[in-house]
């Protein structure tokens, strides 16, 4: 009975213990001030809009942050030195140095100054204005992307929009940036003329490749999207009071947080639908939103996978970001809050409340601090939070960047291990399922030294239209390079569960940059001795005949002859091909050195010297084409930068495809696509020599890349065309030949006459005397011709 008191009081001692403990401790920090070093702040002082304060962090890089009050503070290591407030140089005259809005894109920061956008490169410390705005805004959004230098990511994080808050949207003007804000253009939103309400936002969904247009109209918002099959519809409407900040979390996982000081909202799919957070006090009171919870906002701050709220009255709450949803719980009190106070998250399961402090002699400011361990305040008895029941979530694909090509698949694995006696539910899921659709297979996969059950999970991703599963009306268009993340998470998972966290990539759909081509060199002039490799690298030159190039591409006579530096070191040997024979590039894919297969799909050539001493073996008509193909010609006239060199996917319309509605005018033109399903090949004119080709796959269907590359033949076995002219010749051969005719006609007839006859004798007596011919009286006889009397 003693020891069970014992344990009764000790229990009790802790729980008062736990109650006792502060939820966070604050310090000071204070630097760069001790030998009284003055200070100046140039330009003019920049303040924050808002009543309450506002903190950016940069996503990628933790220790760079804004915080936007009464006074503005940009940091670049996570506000552990003191600061000066962030000031403005008077040579950018911006007038009153209100800030409405700010977006850190990767290394410059944008700020929305008395309705015009500036650029602070804090890498340069320079300050530079937008180019390209001409009207009034009030707002820009963008996102960041940290997994890698990937076209792909490198577009995210360079994407920015510029728009004017609560303007009529049917007539409001907005801008778009893809060079981080540097340069504006307007951005054009298909049907916004017929769009009824005012602009709430407009925002970039990488995570579902749309831009989605925020309307607000009689104290409702939805969302409506650019692309297909989402342009169709609008998200569902929700409850907009007030003006929201609209927070879009780290990851492109399609997170996005809607707050004022009376209302919490959560959108997991880019707003397609959008509910409140419920918020839970005690074990036994559980709120539908922040609302009917009765609290008052005053900052939000948010991660990949968390979300903290600050009150007014002195609280911190704190939720998950999973992929179902959760509610936020109530911490324990404390005098945490301040009119500029603000949160933000040092790392997983850390939170930081900060407040700016003024000092009367130094014009730069300290901070006061109070971290809270999340993990900690979870344990605290009185919170009743289940313990978590997994012990590991791990993945080889978390945080990073995969490509995913046409005709192409990726698997991914993941382990996961229950606590004993626990199950789980994983649960896979991607952000745009109009794109990227999966497949998830979970088995056993043996013990852990405790005896524990290890599960492995393979999860196969491919292009939502090759799965084959989908309506048309569902995917999006196979022709455009779309995103999306793929997010692996446990469905029952407790928030206790803080170091826990899903694991998440990102996946481009489209182009896969490993991917080359390379042509086929099987045969070439230096294995046959034609061409010496040691003196093609020899600063070779040849000469091209004025005759046989156009420099213009329009297949016209040049001026002048051309000489060619042959590059060994990109070209290589040519390729030798025999001129009198129809001829095809091998075109190979490879990828990371390896090689993938032989390329059927349709692609092009050009000689990129203008040569056109060659044609095609098909015409338009041969090739069964149901409408007018494509042609070189008619690509240069539109090629604009890219000329001459603008064949691509981008631009091919095939000749076979139903849709295509050119009619057909000139059937006989040579017909210049290769491969796909025509057997057309090349037929070089009667000339040897050098012909370098660039080729490019035209195929929308095959890759999203622009595959094309650079190669060399080598055209011989053509006699030389004779210098005399045709005519010349062959009107002579003729007349002799026709004159051998008739002499093999009229002689024998001839000889049967008596003048025939008389000469037959001639040459008879000749032969039979030949010492006549020495004599002059028979030599007199033949030349007066009375041998023949």
């Amino acid at each position: 009975m003693l020891v069970l008191m014992l344990v009764v009081a000790a229990t009790l001692r802790l729980c008062l213990l736990a109650r006792a403990q502060p939820l966070c401790r604050n310090h000071m920090v204070r630097t760069g001030k001790l030998f009284h070093i003055s200070q100046q702040i140039q330009g003019d002082l920049l303040y924050f809009s808002s009543t309450t304060a506002h903190l950016i962090q940069h996503p990628c890089k933790k220790n760079i942050a804004l915080y936007l009050g009464r006074q503005m503070f940009f940091t670049r290591d996570n506000f552990k030195s003191s600061l000066l407030p962030l000031s403005i140089p008077t040579s950018m005259k911006v007038g009153i140095p209100e800030v409405t809005s700010a977006h850190i894109a990767d290394s410059v920061l944008l700020l929305v100054v008395n309705q015009k956008v500036y650029i602070y490169d804090y890498e340069a410390n320079s300050w530079n204005a937008s180019i390209g705005i001409r009207h009034r805004v009030s707002r820009v959004s963008g996102d960041n992307c940290c997994y890698s230098g990937h076209p792909f990511c490198v577009d995210i994080s360079n994407s920015v929009f510029a728009y004017l808050h609560g303007d009529q949207i049917s007539q409001t003007n907005v801008y778009f940036s893809n060079t981080r804000g540097y340069r504006f253009q307007k951005f054009v939103y298909e049907k916004q003329a017929e769009l009824v309400g005012s602009l709430g936002g407009i925002f970039y969904f990488h995570s579902l490749s749309q831009v989605g247009l925020l309307l607000i109209d009689q104290g409702k918002a939805r969302f409506s999207y650019s692309e297909h099959p989402l342009n169709t519809s609008f998200g569902l409407p929700f409850d907009y009071n007030g003006t929201l900040d609209i927070l879009i979390t780290p990851g492109q996982k399609g997170i996005l947080i809607f707050w004022f000081q009376k209302s919490l909202l959560v959108s997991r799919n880019s707003g397609q639908l959008v509910y409140p957070i419920h918020v839970r006090e005690g074990p036994n009171t559980l709120y539908s939103s922040i609302s009917e919870a009765n609290i008052t906002i005053h900052s939000v701050a948010a991660n990949e996978y968390e979300l903290a709220v600050l009150t007014q009255e002195n609280n911190l709450y704190y939720g998950s970001l999973g992929i179902l949803p959760s509610s936020l719980i109530k911490f324990a009190g404390q005098n945490i809050w301040s009119q500029e106070a603000a949160l933000m998250f040092t790392d997983v399961g850390r939170v930081e409340i900060l407040t700016p402090l003024p000092d009367s002699v130094f014009p730069a400011f300290d901070f006061q601090k109070c971290p809270v361990n999340i993990q900690a305040i979870l344990m605290d008895p009185q919170l009743r939070v289940d313990v978590c029941k997994a012990e590991l979530l791990q993945g080889d694909f978390d945080n990073k960047m995969y490509s995913i090509d046409m005709n192409s698949k990726l698997e991914l694995t993941a382990l996961m291990i229950p606590r004993p006696g626990m199950s789980l539910v994983p649960l896979a899921m991607v952000s745009n399922p109009h794109s990227l659709g999966l497949q998830a297979v979970i088995y056993e996969a043996g013990y852990t030294y405790d005896g524990n059950v290890k599960h492995r999970l393979n999860i196969s991703l491919r292009q939502q239209h090759h799965w084959g599963r989908a309506d048309p009306n569902f995917t999006s268009s196979i022709k455009r390079p779309t995103g999306s993340t793929i997010t692996l998470d446990i469905a029952n998972k407790e928030i206790s569960c803080v170091d826990l966290k899903p694991l998440t990539a990102l996946i481009s759909v489209g182009c896969d940059q490993e991917k080359k081509i390379v042509i086929q060199n099987e045969i070439s002039a230096c294995h046959h001795g034609i061409l010496d490799p040691v003196g093609l690298q020899d600063n070779y030159s040849y000469v091209i005949e004025r005759e046989a190039y156009d420099p213009n591409f329009q297949g016209q006579k040049a001026s002048e002859d051309l000489v060619v530096d042959y590059q060994y070191e990109k070209l290589g040997c040519p390729h030798l091909v025999y001129y009198n024979t129809p001829w095809k590039p091998v075109v190979e894919l490879w990828r990371e050195g390896k090689f993938q297969e032989v390329i059927k799909a349709e692609f092009v050539l050009l000689e990129v010297h203008g040569l056109f001493t060659y044609t095609y073996s098909l015409t338009a008509q041969t090739a069964l084409c149901r409408a007018q193909p494509q042609n070189w010609t008619s690509i240069m006239e539109n090629a604009g930068d890219k000329w001459p060199f603008a064949w691509d996917r981008e631009n091919y319309v095939s000749c076979h495809d139903p849709d295509n509605d050119a009619p057909l005018r000139w059937p006989n033109v040579p017909y210049q696509i290769l491969g796909g399903p025509t057997a057309n090949k090349v037929i070089f004119d009667q000339r040897n020599g050098i012909y370098v080709f660039y080729v490019s796959i035209v195929d929308p269907y095959y890759s999203y890349c622009h595959l094309h590359t650079t190669f060399s033949v080598y055209v011989y076995g053509a006699f030389p065309l004779s210098i005399i002219p045709a005519a010349v010749t062959i009107i002579p051969l003729m007349v002799a030949m026709l004159l051998s005719v008739w002499l093999a006609y009229a002689i024998p007839k001839l000889l049967h006459t008596e003048k025939g006859l008389r000469f037959k004798g001639f040459w008879i007596h000749l032969c039979r005397r030949p010492q006549l011919l020495c004599t002059g009286t028979g030599a007199a006889r033949i030349l007066d011709g009375s041998w023949l009397k």
